[in-house]
């Protein structure tokens, strides 16, 4: 029986993108897809943004290397991904998606960041080109009456209702939960949707913080921490953010029985950066190489994990698996069209229901992923893995709550 996410959440309701050279996408040949894009390879976004491009093209790999490309109304595509570092910088990056537009780029891979997916998805959608991308949440994206846009997360306002529910059955359950946020399109409405969806299930969110977009000193808030003592520390923050927040906390020996914090623990960079301090730290997971997914061209999540670590050495992230679930709902959309009239693949994309190595594709009628079908679980870093711990259902360990303390953990 094939498993969806919804089956396993049951929830309460290092590769060098090639540059775009300057020909018409169109003067390829006939046996080629080109794809277009960037991504950041380098500046602040660089850290996931290399995990996301290492997804688009490991798809890219397997497809051309191990399938001979991808057929579509009786003839054999080969897939040429073409992504520009956008080098973390929005303005760099829409210079570079109208270029491949002028230049005949009919599909899109998206960049990794709300603020530079912004920018981009608008040029796209004024071109009617489909973008598939898996670093744009911020729920601007999707309230703009957009048709061509599609994402493989839910918009940020509802990204962390799983973590509510996990926060309802705490024991002991929580009597203070503190939300720092930082200022940014996805992280501010990450939060803010937390807080709604929260306070209406009852939870105590006493406390809320806004921080700025790029954190170079967290002490007001490891401050606030000291002074109210908070049973939950939610940050909705990038990982950079993420690792300043955490270090000042452990310089000061500020504990929190409950440490969330939305992006970071998920890399292996930022695990290996605080070592042993890292264990019990939590943060949304949306993808796990042990999920029992099948995929229609890999075989299975397993199979794609398996695929890439022999041909990569830089280590997996959920967003590696949604970069390369990105090409292959393209596969499926443009197998479903039977063309590669963007129009046409367009609309199979909107309609797509399949199961593949990230869980189950599907779409809201606004572009982002479907809430239960693409939600998050809630992670947990133990013994310096990070692993599922809810929901049961889908569970890979045992959460540890309370975490151990700063101190047991120098020990």
């Amino acid at each position: 029986m094939s498993l969806d996410r919804r089956s396993i959440l049951k929830w309460s309701a290092a590769a060098v993108a090639a540059p775009l050279v300057a020909r018409s996408a169109r003067a390829q040949g006939g046996d080629t897809i080109v794809i277009g894009g960037s991504v950041p390879l380098s500046g602040r976004a660089a850290e996931t943004g290399l995990n996301v491009n290492n997804g688009y093209l490991a798809a890219q790999k397997f497809f051309n290397e191990e399938l001979g490309g991808v057929e579509i109304a009786g003839k054999r595509y080969k897939i040429d991904v073409r992504l520009f570092d956008d080098a973390s910088d929005p303005a760099r990056a829409s210079t570079l998606i109208q270029r491949h537009i002028d230049q005949g780029v009919d599909f899109f891979l998206g960049s990794f960041g709300s603020n530079i997916v912004l920018p981009t998805a608008a040029i796209v959608e004024r071109a009617r080109k489909p973008m598939m991308q898996t670093g744009g949440a911020s729920d601007q994206i999707y309230t703009q009456g957009y048709k061509n846009i599609f994402c493989m997360f839910p918009r940020a306002s509802r990204q962390l209702y799983n973590t509510i529910e996990y926060f309802k059955v705490l024991n002991p359950a929580p009597k203070s939960i503190m939300v720092a946020m930082a200022n940014d399109a996805f992280s501010k409405t990450l939060a803010e949707g937390m807080i709604a969806y929260g306070r209406g299930k009852g939870l105590p969110i006493n406390d809320v913080l806004t921080l700025p977009e790029n954190i170079t000193d967290a002490s007001n808030l490891v401050n606030q921490v000291r002074s109210k003592r908070p049973d939950v520390l939610l940050a909705t923050t990038h990982d950079q953010n993420s690792l300043l927040i955490a270090r000042q906390l452990i310089s000061s020996n500020v504990d929190v029985p409950l440490l969330f914090l939305t992006l970071g623990p998920q890399l292996h960079s930022f695990r290996e950066a605080l070592g042993n301090l890292g264990n019990g730290l939590y943060f949304q997971q949306f993808w796990d190489e042990r999920a029992p997914y099948k995929d229609a061209f890999f075989g299975s999540a397993q199979n794609f994990a398996t695929y890439y670590k022999k041909h990569f050495t830089r280590p997996m992230a959920y967003h590696t698996a949604s970069g390369a679930a990105c090409i292959v709902a393209y596969a499926h959309a443009m197998k479903a069209a039977n063309s590669l009239d963007p129009v046409k693949v367009r609309d199979a994309l909107a309609a797509l229901d399949v199961e593949s190595l990230y869980g189950r594709i599907k779409f809201t009628a606004e572009g982002d992923g479907d809430p239960i079908l693409l939600g998050s679980t809630v992670g947990q870093v133990l013994g310096g893995t990070p692993e599922v711990v809810f929901p049961d259902a889908g569970k890979t360990a045992t959460a540890v709550y309370p975490a151990p303390t700063w101190a047991s953990k120098r020990r």
